[in-house]
């Protein structure tokens, strides 16, 4: 059979979702042997989108398209058949797999003008939106916005070298309001295929500083504050700021740990992100240059899988002011991403890191996907990703995971 003897068809049905349209329609394909050479079906509350393409023989092409329209008719549904090109078949063939992106929306609630004002930019840029999903669940009408979370996830299709895609995220920012976060990736096999989560401590997954919390229990909280603020002008590096502030804590009780780590205020979202990265195989770890015990204390907590942080000495239950082995700063939090990925047996595109501070930039940099989390405007600005508008569970949409599939309570 020569190309000429064939006819591609492109068919959309649109209406009230009844159930055993699909069968009725694939069979009618079947009894003449056509092949169905792409098929997608959406579905909004009662409505029903449907779109095949099939390739048959153009002796049977007008007999398909009558059962067909009369079947649709017959079951109430509109129905348009559009002729396909073999050239322009072939061309959507070579397309396919590449130079596909995907854009999510997250935030408290994505509005018709967020979606309008993040669909003309990818107009602008001469980009075609190929599916829209939601990843959130259904919203009730008596909705609570304080606690609500709203995803939508446009896969996006076009030609851009590096230079057009960063003029088209910064379109993307300056675009949207700022109640959206926005997640601009490329749809390759490693979005897909993440495994390992690196999340910084103090201010990310809980929402405190533990050394400030320390310094006040010791009477030392203007100087350790003092020191911090001399580091972030950049006068004293990590390690020194470190050093001197930890020195202050001497004779501090260790009871005095115990006692924070008890009441340390848990980030939004923190409990039900660990419960689900869990469930699917995620390996999450711990880098902060913050303190081992109370990452130990999250660990037992919510079971994330390595704790890497300071160790302070304690000697007779009392702070020495002195800490065990190397500062983790940011150049150690990007070496401890790079080795737990070698001993995952994964490549760096493939792990995932989540911190606040400008001594997180390196392992963000580093990262397959990097996201700063309600982070400083220069770690923001700095990140590949960034999350400011729900809490840390927002992350797994930016993974891609949708409520209906991992979350019981998803509608």
């Amino acid at each position: 059979m020569t190309t000429n003897d064939i006819e591609i068809i492109q068919v959309n049905i649109s209406g009230d979702d009844k159930p055993g349209l699909t069968t009725c329609l694939t069979d009618i394909l079947a009894r003449y042997d056509a092949m169905i050479l792409d098929i997608g079906q959406a579905n909004i509350h009662k409505s029903l989108t449907l779109a095949i393409l099939f390739r048959t023989e153009k002796k049977n092409s007008g007999f398909i398209m009558k059962e067909l329209l009369f079947k649709a008719s017959e079951m109430g549904e509109m129905i348009r058949f559009s002729p396909v090109s073999i050239e322009d078949y072939d061309a959507w063939v070579a397309r396919q797999g590449k130079n596909r992106y995907i854009l999510t929306l997250l935030g408290r609630n994505v509005s018709a003008r967020d979606i309008a004002d993040v669909s003309g930019v990818v107009t602008r840029y001469g980009l075609n939106i190929d599916a829209i999903r939601r990843l959130t669940g259904r919203i009730p009408l008596d909705n609570d916005n304080s606690n609500a979370r709203s995803c939508i996830e446009l896969s996006i299709r076009g030609i851009m070298d590096e230079e057009k895609k960063r003029e088209f995220q910064h379109a993307l920012l300056r675009a949207c309001s700022s109640e959206i976060d926005l997640s601009f990736q490329k749809d390759d096999i490693f979005r897909r295929s993440r495994r390992l989560v690196c999340f910084d401590m103090d201010s990310t997954l809980i929402n405190t500083e533990c050394i400030d919390e320390l310094a006040e229990k010791a009477g030392v909280g203007e100087q350790v504050k003092a020191i911090t603020e001399s580091a972030m002008r950049g006068e004293i590096d990590f390690t020194e700021s470190f050093r001197r502030r930890v020195a202050l804590l001497k004779g501090l009780d260790e009871s005095v740990m115990e006692e924070i780590a008890r009441n340390l205020p848990f980030n939004e979202g923190l409990e039900r992100m660990m419960m689900i990265l869990k469930r699917v195989g995620y390996k999450t770890a711990i880098l902060s240059g913050g303190f081992t015990y109370f990452g130990k204390f999250l660990q037992q907590r919510f079971g994330f899988d390595y704790v890497y942080a300071n160790e302070l000495e304690i000697v007779d239950g009392k702070l020495t002011g002195n800490f065990i082995g190397e500062v983790v700063d940011g150049r150690r939090k990007a070496e401890l991403l790079r080795l737990l990925c070698q001993f995952e047996g994964i490549s760096l595109e493939q792990s995932v890191a989540v911190g606040d501070g400008a001594n997180d930039l390196p392992m963000l940099s580093l990262a397959g996907l990097g996201i700063a989390y309600h982070a400083k405007p220069k770690v923001k600005a700095n990140a590949k990703q960034s999350i400011s508008t729900i809490g840390l569970d927002g992350i797994l949409y930016f993974l891609g995971l949708k409520d209906s599939y991992i979350d019981p309570n998803g509608r």
